[in-house]
């Protein structure tokens, strides 16, 4: 018997020779990349698209590292959601415009670097008027990653049709606390949400208690249709949304906005 077991665990041992060996040479799945994605305007070109950290409106007053052209990346799950989104709007005499889409890492990584610099306080006015800078990681405005690096969270917004122009922003412009009235603050294009885009504010929480009328109106009415067709918001942001079966939950992409 001794010669048997000997021959079968030598059997054995070639069996998981060659298994590991086929292991070791077969090929790893390809990480997905930038071919996972696609620009908003290729699904539907009548969704409008600001791309804010592509020019210096923007918290920093910079364009932000990473964004090569003013588009709207998201993945194809996304983007066909969106679209759906839109289907609905356009009866109404309405569109999206999109302020921010896939952000690569090193934009992330430059936001955390800016709010490092405690000197730096362009934009203040405008965007974080009543908050000390030195706080901004601890109230959560900026962290080291972000949902936006997966692909499947895009800021927002409505616009009535059609579209008025915005107003442009030139570097060294007045400031305008984000949280004015609408005929106070920056002349955006968007319907009246409250706020201006990106304020760090409690203002901005999407269910303010002091936030009424049409404003709220018409933070429901995009939070709802968000949410029909498969994103939730960020609470402190009436904006931010995310698609909830998001096809990339744990991959945060770096490369390029082109």
């Amino acid at each position: 018997m001794r010669p048997l077991r000997r021959l079968g665990s030598l059997m054995l041992a070639c069996v998981l020779a060659v298994a590991i060996a086929a292991c070791e040479n077969s090929p790893e799945a390809p990480t997905p990349g930038a071919e996972a994605f696609v620009s908003i305007t290729d699904v539907d070109p009548t969704i409008l698209v600001e791309a804010r950290y592509f020019g210096q409106h923007n918290f920093l007053g910079t364009r932000v590292a990473g964004y090569e052209a003013p588009k709207c990346l998201l993945t194809k799950q996304a983007a066909s959601a969106i679209a759906q989104v839109q289907q609905e709007l356009r009866p109404m005499n309405l569109t999206l415009k999109t302020y921010d889409c896939y952000r690569p890492q090193r934009a992330v990584d430059h936001f955390v670097a800016w709010a490092r610099d405690l000197g730096d306080v362009k934009m203040k006015t405008e965007f974080y008027p009543a908050v000390d800078k030195a706080n901004l990681f601890r109230d959560g405005y900026i962290a080291e990653k972000s949902g936006h690096s997966r692909g499947s969270t895009l800021d927002l917004a409505i616009v009535a049709l059609p579209a008025a122009e915005p107003e442009q922003y030139r570097d060294g412009d007045p400031l305008r606390e984000c949280f004015l009235p609408t005929n106070q603050r920056f002349h955006d294009n968007i319907l009246d949400f409250g706020t201006g885009y990106d304020c760090f504010d409690p203002a901005a929480h999407t269910a303010n208690p002091a936030v009424g009328g049409t404003q709220r109106a018409v933070r429901t009415l995009l939070t709802n249709l968000m949410d029909e067709h498969g994103f939730k918001n960020l609470p402190e942001e009436w904006w931010h949304f995310t698609l909830r079966d998001e096809p990339f939950p744990q991959t945060y992409f770096d490369f390029p906005v082109r």
